[in-house]
This record gives C-alpha cells, structure tokens and sequence, in this order.
C-alpha cells in the first residue's frame, strides 16, 4: 500500500496537465487540416524574422544574468561572445533535460565554474534572472491587462486570466522578498528543504537511500545566497540592468509569436500572446518533459483561441513558431553545449540526465 501512494506532487500535476492537454488537442482535431493548410500560405520572408528575435531572446535571457555578474565585477574576462554562447548552451539544457528548469541551474553553475564563478554567485545571478524576469513580466502584464480590457472583443475570461496572473507574480515575488530578506526564515527555509528533499527521496528510493542533502551544505548556501541579498538590497541599482534586459527577452518571446501570425496576414493582439506565454510557460515547468513539450503548445492555442482567433489559425501560429524556436534552441544550443563538453567533460551533477 505504501508504494503505491509513493507518487510525488509534481507527478500528479504533470499527469493531470497531461490529460488536460489530451483533452485539448481531442477538442482541436477539427482544426488540424485548417492548420496545416494554412502552413502552406506562409509568407517565409515575414517568417524568417522569427530567427533573429529567437536569438534576440537569448541575448536578454544572457542579458539578466551577465548584467548582474559585471557589475559586481566578477566575470570582466568574458568576452560577449563567449557570454552569448553560454546562453545559448543554457536554454539548450533547459529545453532537452526534463527537470523544469533544475538541469539548468546546475549546469550554469559547473559552466561558470569553470570561469571560476562560485556555486553561490552563479546560483545568485540566476536568482537575479528570475527577480528581474518577474519584474518585467509584471510590468508588462500590467500593460497587457489594460490593453485586453480596453479591447471590447476580448473574452472576459481572458481579462481574468490576466488578472490572475499579474496577482501571482506580485505575492510570488512577495513571498521571495519576505523569506530571503530575514536570515532567521532563510536558516527556517534552508532546515524545511533539507528535510522534505531527503523525505522525498527517502519516499522515492523506498527506504533505499535516505539523504541527498547535507545540512551544514545547505546552511552555507542559503548563507550565501541571503548575504548577496543584502548586497543587492543595499544596493538596488545592480536590478535596473537586468530587468531592462528582462524587458527585451519578454517582448522577443512575444514577438516570436506575433510575427509568425503576421506571416500568415494575421493579426493577433500581443498583450493575449503575452497572456497565453506566461500560461504555457508556468505548465512548462511544471510538466516533466522536455522544454514542457506538449502542455505548452495546447495552453497557448487554448488561450489565443479564447481571445477571437480562430482555432486552425492559433493551432498552425503556435506550432509554427514553436518548431522554430526548438530548431534554433537545440540546433544552435547543441552544437556550444559539444564544445563545452569536449573541453571540459561531461558535468559529474548531470550524468544521468545525459
């Protein structure tokens, strides 16, 4: 009885969004022909626009994190070129590994190693990623909600969704702000996870292995990570770069979609493509699989055909643009990640993900 309720909550998330996905492409089906015979109107000079904005993305993801390690003059070795080639290694393993984005800290942090970045200063400036990307996407969702309720035609569920969305990033980012910014919740937070992470895989391993977390480990990094907080709260110019860096990264992800719409000759409001982005982005890093491939292209269908688009137009945009990025993405990303593989080795931390 016990090994059958051994089943993890990201587990029962990612089976249920699985479902709901299925559920969304049965509904869909009658869209599919539509949606192919749409591809063949193409215009493929709008359409390579895609190309630089994917990688214009890049840069901005790259952006955020660089910004930050320059300024506290930590990587002035870097050339850009090398910092925009890591980047593209980065999004490479986010997008092939399914482990909601975990693959990728811990191979950003063995890349920077070796540049000789410590774990604690590569794990902050991707922290520093994820506070500026929640700010610029709350600023931009702001804009959003108030260009979907002006827009008479848009479906009030949309509006809601947006709403919602704007609400979570603001708790979401309250919720970090209140439990990094006092060392007594940090050293609170740093016991739970050390403990639910070893209950976990204690539970998973079936009493085979029963810690993978050592405590005084955890405790130091934690250390660190509030130590660098009270840098940047001292300190809040250092966020104005990455959250401007965060801006673009969020508007060429957006226009990656908007311009594969144009190139069918249709318009689509990119305040409901930021919307339907961020839905799909958060099932993407709840779902185990690779770059959350499935739930995020039937979320952002679902969602863009709620605002008006009809449902072979969103379904040909979304696939489209997604094929797109995943070949820049793992073409591009694959080719930096063999380089680094064949000067470094293999990243012991990942072997198995491998």
């Amino acid at each position: 009885m016990s090994e059958r309720r051994g089943m993890s909550g990201r587990t029962i998330v990612s089976v249920v969004t699985l479902v709901l996905v299925g559920a969304v492409l049965y509904g869909a089906r009658h869209s599919v022909a539509k949606a192919w015979g749409l591809i063949g109107q193409v215009d493929p000079w709008i359409l390579s626009l895609v190309i630089p904005t994917v990688l214009l993305s890049y840069f901005g993801t790259g952006g955020m994190i660089f910004s930050y390690l320059r300024q506290k003059k930590i990587i002035d070795h870097l050339r850009v070129s090398t910092m925009m080639r890591i980047s593209l290694e980065l999004n490479f393993v986010n997008h092939v590994l399914p482990s909601g984005g975990a693959s990728g800290v811990a191979y950003f942090n063995w890349r920077l190693g070796k540049q000789g970045v410590s774990n604690a200063r590569s794990t902050m400036a991707q922290a520093v990623r994820y506070i500026a990307g929640f700010a610029s996407i709350t600023v931009l969702l702001l804009v959003g909600l108030v260009a979907v309720t002006i827009d008479g035609t848009v479906n009030r569920w949309l509006i809601l969704m947006s709403a919602g969305l704007v609400i979570a990033m603001l708790v979401g980012t309250f919720v970090l702000y209140y439990v990094i910014s006092d060392r007594g919740r940090m050293d609170k937070m740093s016991a739970w996870v050390t403990k639910t992470v070893n209950a976990l895989v204690a539970r998973v391993t079936l009493g085979k292995k029963t810690a993978i977390l050592e405590p005084a480990v955890i405790d130091g990094f934690f250390a660190d990570l509030h130590q660098d907080y009270l840098e940047l709260a001292s300190n809040k110019r250092l966020l104005i770069q990455p959250i401007l860096w965060g801006i673009l990264y969020t508007v060429m992800d957006v226009a990656m979609f908007w311009v594969t719409f144009w190139s069918f000759g249709v318009y689509v409001n990119p305040a409901t493509i930021l919307i339907a982005y961020n839905v799909a982005a958060a099932a993407g890093f709840l779902v185990a699989t690779p770059g959350g491939v499935g739930a995020y292209e039937a979320l952002m269908v679902l969602v863009i055909a709620m605002s008006g688009v009809d449902g072979g137009t969103a379904l040909a945009g979304i696939l489209l643009a997604r094929t797109i990025i995943l070949f820049v993405t793992i073409v591009g990303g694959y080719i930096f990640y063999q380089r680094a593989i064949m000067q470094y080795g293999t990243p012991k931390q990942l072997e198995s993900d491998f």
